[in-house]
């Protein structure tokens, strides 16, 4: 069963971009790639044919993996989101209570995750242990490392 993941319309578009890119760009640079290494002789002793082939599974796998994404992808409407408490998409500035840290996170779909940019998953402990909490309210998360404890500071888009 697909699971339905939640998208800003740049998110989805990136997302779709990047779908393209691979089907016009990679898939036919793949296919020159084995129909070259095929041209050079012998299959079973041709190292250069099995990599194209391999990278062309790995390849499609991706794109089936993107299609299947951008099927079950929902688009939020970011003005119409409570800003109120803890949501996909929200921009959130937390505090750790157990060593004073502050950092702030977007919560995003699964294929959105970026910790440089600091895009967490919504699915993640971190992302879970926010949802649905407001400005002043303390997340518990269980991490490997122990129990975490999380004071939302800020939430906005």
């Amino acid at each position: 069963m697909s699971k339905v993941s939640y998208y800003s319309k740049e998110g989805l578009q990136e997302l779709r971009d990047e779908l393209e890119r691979l089907e016009t760009v990679e898939r036919p640079r793949v296919t020159r790639d084995i129909a070259d290494a095929r041209d050079k002789g012998d299959l079973s002793e041709n190292a250069e044919y099995h990599a194209a082939k391999e990278e062309q599974s790995l390849l499609e796998y991706k794109i089936v993996q993107l299609k299947n994404t951008i099927a079950n992808a929902r688009v939020i409407d970011e003005s119409k989101l409570d800003l109120s408490k803890v949501l996909a998409l929200s921009k959130v500035k937390i505090k750790n209570l157990n060593n004073g840290k502050e950092f702030e996170y977007t919560l995003v779909a699964d294929s959105m995750t970026n910790l440089r940019e600091g895009k967490i998953s919504i699915n993640s402990p971190i992302g879970k242990g926010l949802l649905g909490k407001k400005v002043g309210d303390i997340a518990e998360v269980k991490i490997p490392a122990g129990m975490m404890k999380l004071e939302i500071l800020n939430i906005s888009r």
